[in-house]
């Protein structure tokens, strides 16, 4: 997500009908058959599409403002680099030398169709499998930097959605001074936890690696997306495999990490940043509903966004955050 400044003045997608859709992919020199399903995405446009002559396809519109097109070819390099390393990813298809194309104003890419079903966390063995994929893709991630892709930081996952949010009245009058005041004792806790953590790599991530993300199969898990890719510290990509009481998230860290430095070196100081970058997902993710509001699709996914008790419990959520983060970092048995 970036920080918009302002909203466009129709939908994003409001241009994007069923015949558009299979006419963009006719243009690329596909033979559609009328098949089309939207699949669940919200940024984006996500489509299953049916083809004459071969299996179905996946298409993928991207909102439109929200990435140059050099970032996108950035993503589409990226996950062609680790198919070619033979990691399991879904790497966009290449037409006419190209994998980035463009219909009636809107972009697109063309993935193959690949199935499969959410990784169950709570199996360490599905863990330690999980840390194993990520080593891999972060032992290719590590070998050159992003040069389009913005990072994960404090400034852009923090303090620009903050100020995003108060310039543009999300918070409700009432809440606005509360919410004001422990969103930036948050911030100031994050900065401590970067401190403490010190200099730590930034490489190339999967950057959204949540349970959704993830499909799981008999032969292991795979991405078939890395839209939010971006730069930052390796545990951002570790993290959101963790959930529970503390030590049941110190037992998950290590079932990860065991499979993890099978792979690929992993610096225990980003141990600091796990509630820091936690506390900045929670800022990002208010202020990433809030630019979107305009687009009909989130009012109807969202619908408990944007009302009195969300500032509240927003406020509760960071307060709880600041004391988390004043704690000793999680850490692995034994260690």
């Amino acid at each position: 997500m970036t920080s918009e400044t302002a909203a466009p003045s129709l939908p994003p997608f409001s241009g994007l009908t069923p015949d558009c859709v299979l006419d963009a992919i006719e243009s690329i020199g596909l033979a559609v058959d009328g098949r089309q399903l939207a699949l669940n995405s919200f940024e984006n446009r996500v489509y299953q599409i049916g083809i004459d002559d071969g299996p179905m396809i996946v298409a993928k519109f991207y909102r439109p403002q929200r990435w140059s097109d050099a970032a996108i070819l950035e993503e589409h390099a990226f996950s062609a680099e680790l198919a070619d390393a033979e990691i399991p990813v879904v790497a966009p298809t290449i037409i006419d030398g190209r994998t980035l194309h463009q219909h009636a104003g809107y972009r697109f890419a063309v993935f193959a169709r690949r199935g499969g079903r959410a990784p169950e966390l709570d199996d360490f063995e599905v863990l330690e499998w999980l840390g194993r994929f990520m080593g891999r893709i972060h032992a290719i991630g590590q070998l050159k930097p992003f040069t389009d892709r913005p990072a994960i930081n404090p400034e852009t996952f923090g303090v620009a959605p903050r100020q995003w949010l108060l310039q543009n009245n999300f918070i409700p009058a009432d809440l606005l001074a509360a919410w004001e005041s422990v969103s930036a004792q948050a911030l100031e806790g994050v900065q401590r936890c970067f401190e403490r953590a010190g200099d730590v790599s930034a490489i190339r991530l999967h950057g959204d690696c949540h349970a959704g993300n993830i499909l799981w199969t008999p032969d292991g898990p795979h991405f078939v997306d890395f839209d939010d890719c971006r730069s930052g510290p390796a545990i951002q990509d570790l993290w959101m495999m963790l959930s529970g009481e503390r030590q049941d998230m110190a037992l998950q860290l290590d079932a990860v990490l065991e499979g993890y430095e099978s792979f690929c070196d992993f610096n225990p100081r980003e141990l600091h940043l796990v509630e820091a970058l936690r506390t900045l997902r929670l800022i990002h993710y208010s202020a990433w509903l809030a630019q979107r509001w305009q687009d009909p699709a989130f009012p109807a996914a969202f619908p408990w966004f944007n009302s009195q008790r969300y500032w509240q419990d927003r406020v509760l959520e960071l307060r709880e955050q600041i004391a988390l983060m004043d704690e000793p970092p999680l850490a692995r048995p034994g260690y």
